[in-house]
């Protein structure tokens, strides 16, 4: 299944528009990688385990917007946008959160 960030398809035309799909992955935060992320505020980098979440939340969030998609009998997401945000849970703890959100289409 075609997903794309742009609202056109070149080579297709957009036969019908079967509504918005969404999707949600959400991870808790980890002791671990939130101690070693914290070494990295103090002396400066990349975050690598923090980057690699995020990485694997947006291919799943990407994976349940197909699945959702051709769940409607749609051929392709357009206009995907994916966005990252944090759930505060308390003062010690957050949740890492991915959305995406698209149109389900069928091409012709």
């Amino acid at each position: 299944m075609l997903v794309t960030t742009t609202d056109v398809v070149q080579g297709a035309t957009v036969t019908s528009y079967l509504g918005v799909v969404t999707a949600e992955v959400v991870y808790g935060s980890n002791a671990l990688r939130d101690f070693f992320a914290g070494i990295r505020d103090i002396i400066g980098g990349r975050t690598n385990s923090y980057e690699e979440v995020f990485q694997k939340g947006q291919q799943e969030a990407i994976e349940e917007l197909k699945k959702r998609a051709r769940d409607l009998g749609a051929d392709a997401v357009v206009g995907v946008e994916l966005d990252t945000g944090t759930i505060n849970i308390d003062d010690r703890g957050a949740l890492l959160l991915i959305t995406g959100t698209g149109t389900a289409v069928k091409l012709g």
